[in-house]
């Protein structure tokens, strides 16, 4: 049985590995400003993701450069509607500058974490997505608000899982303040994302099978030894069978 699944990366926050890793990925979350970048960067991190035929995303966050973004915040939503629609607006027209187009949104850090246990704000930026573009395919976790909330006004979702990040047994991800929040082998890595891929499970820190599904493997460039593990990650993911590709777009 033929396997596909994207392989994506959060790019545009300074880490350096950015070239690297999209030599590596199909998909790129690009910073939209708000946890990391500005215009100019930004603009060129389109740019170079669209020169080696990787899709082009926006990478939308809390205002919140102090905090990388990873920490929460208590906002009304119709905020962070403001905040999201201002921050998918202006990539998408340094997309358009860049002769790219966006085509998918992935929330960050502690935006992402909320939106995916809380409705109203996963409405919020499901409704600055429709505003801007409402063939943009959102990048959320599965069993998540987000992803209800994507499907309940027909946008389209792509399920996302970590390759890099361990799972709790209610399918949240283990807190990066954890000595056991991440895994580093590439080959163990490889060999859980096709349990995730063929099966739909993934086994968490405590031992219990967690359901999950896996259109989209997610990995971090910010960590050390990123482009190493990816590159391992994918040939051990390519010797599984399994076909690395970005999802298609309906435009």
């Amino acid at each position: 049985m033929r396997v596909d699944v994207d392989l994506n990366a959060d790019l545009g926050e300074g880490a350096g590995y950015d070239l690297e890793l999209l030599e590596l990925v199909t998909s790129a979350n690009i910073s939209c400003g708000f946890h990391a970048g500005d215009p100019a960067s930004i603009l060129q991190s389109i740019r170079d993701a669209a020169e080696r035929n990787v899709a082009v995303g926006a990478h939308p966050s809390f205002l919140d450069r102090e905090n990388f973004g990873r920490s929460e915040i208590d906002l009304p939503p119709a905020e962070v509607f403001a905040q999201v629609s201002y921050q998918l607006g202006a990539f998408s027209t340094l997309a358009t500058a860049a002769t790219a187009r966006m085509a998918h949104v992935k929330p960050h850090g502690a935006l992402y974490n909320m939106a995916a246990r809380n409705d109203e704000l996963a409405n919020a930026i499901i409704q600055a997505m429709l505003v801007v573009d409402p063939y943009l395919i959102l990048f959320a976790p599965p069993n998540s608000a987000l992803q209800r909330a994507a499907e309940s006004a027909e946008l389209r979702v792509v399920c996302e899982v970590f390759a890099d990040r361990n799972y709790l047994a209610d399918g949240s991800l283990v807190p990066r303040t954890r000595a056991d929040a991440s895994l580093t082998d590439a080959e163990a890595a490889a060999k859980r994302v096709a349990r995730m891929l063929r099966e739909g499970k993934v086994m968490s820190v405590e031992g219990h099978d967690v359901d999950v599904r896996a259109e989209t493997i997610c990995v971090h460039g910010d960590t050390p030894g990123a482009v190493e593990f990816v590159r391992n990650l994918r040939v051990e993911l390519e010797l599984l069978g399994i076909n690395i590709r970005a999802p298609q777009s309906s435009v």
